[in-house]
């Protein structure tokens, strides 16, 4: 099919899809920036804080992707009873070494606990620690 010159031919108006891949854009970028935003508040933001003493009974780094210092506290009331054990995590590599340097010693550790983390890749459980002394009597 050929147009004489002097004919005005019009061609089927393209879509504006540039305006929607914009908007979708834009819409992944804010939930991007939300989801980072949360990430950044859960992690910088402490439900509670406090120190647990006893003996720190298994200490290892594990995980497939994500590795991270995992350990449990055995914390004996009295003589002749079960200990109750408290799980917990170490984020920071320096305080991991002070917490196998003291393995076998009663110690005190000070944790904070951060509820709503996304995935088990900040730590398996919900106490961190940040810091070990080794506990007087």
């Amino acid at each position: 099919m050929s147009a004489d010159p002097g004919q005005v031919v019009f061609l089927p108006r393209r879509s504006e899809s540039g305006g929607a891949r914009s908007v979708v854009l834009v819409v992944l970028v804010a939930l991007l920036a939300l989801a980072l935003l949360y990430l950044w508040a859960a992690l910088s933001w402490s439900f509670s804080e406090g120190q647990r003493a006893g003996y720190v009974q298994k200490f290892s780094r594990k995980g497939w992707v994500c590795k991270t210092w995992e350990g449990e506290l055995a914390m004996v009331n009295l003589p002749g009873t079960a200990p109750e054990i408290f799980r917990f995590s170490v984020r920071n590599d320096a305080v991991a070494e002070k917490i196998n340097q003291a393995l076998g010693n009663r110690v005190v550790l000070s944790y904070q606990q951060h509820l709503g983390l996304p995935t088990d890749c900040f730590g398996e459980t919900s106490y961190f620690v940040v810091d070990v002394r080794p506990a007087t009597n």
